[in-house]
């Protein structure tokens, strides 16, 4: 009994083994599963489908057709890049009005300019700006709290001056490069030097002489360009290329400075690095800071702005006073 059934079981593993090795030999060897692959996520298209035809490689020597929208090619990368094309003249004479009333700030390219205003092509509000909603409000009434002042412009001139700023923003490029192209050298002496002596003799001359500090200031500048970026920024000209160089002999950096009087009678001078409603610091001689907690008009603050004046002017000057002045001071050479 026990013998069968040990031939029994034999003879079963025989067949059992016998059909592993044909089943083994029939053909070849499967490859394992690949994982599944989606259409559209770098894998192949299903079976049956067309299959695209490569991109047409233009002949030797034919320039590429740039792609349409920004330079990151399509229609724009950005949503500054995405407005719809504005009217060229009006553009064009936004350019103009740019130049003659926010350059001082924000640079002729808008890149930011001698009285420290910010960079337009990096502006989170002017970047996000479609058709005006946010740039009209702050340069129609200004930022208070800020250098920004209320422009006098009328309402198409600021509409002409945002249509220029969507203009350069439409063609920076992916990492707030420039906006393409050679740099234009302004002819900025259209001024009457005539007109420009009595506006200064009558706006100016009260902290300035021709013949004191201002004397021989044309030959100081190495360009009319940067003479006018000087007097209308007071002489805290930030250099921004060889253009807004500050002149060789100009004399120190005008300092906002403040004067602190706690409720105790301490007095505490130093030069001005802020001021709210909350907190005024001061830098000290010696190269510290101390900053002081305010509660209404404790403690009290006296600021000394040497720049004040140039502040203010900024609210009035127009584009014609200015190129006067210009057109007189370069004769004083």
């Amino acid at each position: 009994m026990n013998a069968g059934f040990g031939w029994v079981a034999v003879a079963a593993l025989g067949v059992t083994l016998s059909v592993t090795l044909r089943a083994t030999d029939a053909g070849p060897q499967q490859a394992p599963a690949q994982p599944p692959v989606i259409e559209g996520h770098g894998g192949p298209p299903p079976p049956g489908a067309q299959q695209p035809a490569p991109p047409a490689t233009p002949a030797q020597g034919q320039p590429q057709t740039p792609r349409p929208g920004g330079p990151g090619g399509g229609q724009g990368r950005f949503p500054a890049q995405q407005r719809p094309k504005g009217d060229p003249d009006v553009i064009q004479r936004g350019r103009g009005i740019f130049a003659g009333a926010c350059g001082a700030c924000h640079g002729a390219d808008a890149r930011g300019g001698q009285l420290g205003g910010p960079n337009l092509l990096r502006s989170q509000l002017a970047l996000n700006d479609k058709a005006g909603e946010l740039m009209y409000p702050v340069i129609k009434h200004g930022r208070p709290g800020t250098t920004m002042p209320p422009s006098p412009l009328p309402d198409e001139d600021i509409r002409a001056v945002i249509a220029f700023v969507h203009d350069l923003q439409g063609k920076i490029g992916g990492q707030g490069d420039p906006p393409p192209g050679e740099e234009v050298e302004l002819n900025i002496l259209v001024g009457n030097a005539k007109a420009g002596e009595a506006y200064f003799a009558a706006r100016c001359a009260s902290c300035h002489s021709a013949s004191g500090d201002l004397k021989g200031i044309a030959s100081r500048a190495p360009t009319p360009k940067a003479l006018q970026n000087l007097w209308v920024s007071g002489g805290r000209a930030i250099a921004r290329g060889q253009g807004a160089m500050r002149p060789v002999g100009a004399g120190p950096r005008a300092v906002t400075t403040a004067t602190i009087t706690t409720a105790t009678g301490e007095q505490v001078s130093g030069t001005l690095v802020r001021l709210d409603d909350f907190t005024v610091t001061v830098a000290l001689p010696d190269g510290g800071q101390r900053t002081f907690r305010r509660v209404g008009d404790v403690p009290k603050v006296e600021v000394k702005d040497p720049l004040a004046g140039h502040r203010e002017l900024l609210t009035v000057l127009t584009d014609a006073d200015m190129h006067n002045v210009t057109a007189y001071l370069v004769t004083l050479k």
